[in-house]
């Protein structure tokens, strides 16, 4: 892992480019302000589950979902 040391004013100039780079080479940036480290910029483990679909695949049906069971039930009770 490659670990780059970028003032704050170049990383403010050239942060998409910088993202982008972090992303390929799974590399870390840390930002400094006056020479001093303030954050560090690192690639995210994993990317994040897409929230449609998560589900899919994880359901069955049986039968007919649409017609009466017969059973008789009162709704008020």
């Amino acid at each position: 892992m490659v670990t780059m040391n970028i003032p704050a004013g170049k990383f403010k100039a050239h942060c998409l480019q910088l993202l982008d780079d972090v992303q390929q080479t799974r590399g870390e940036i840390v930002i400094t302000k006056h020479g001093k480290p303030v954050a560090r910029l690192v690639p995210t483990d994993a990317p994040a589950p897409d929230l449609f679909g998560r589900m899919r695949g994880s359901v069955t049906i049986s039968g007919d979902i649409i017609a009466s069971s017969g059973e008789i039930w009162d709704a008020e009770l």
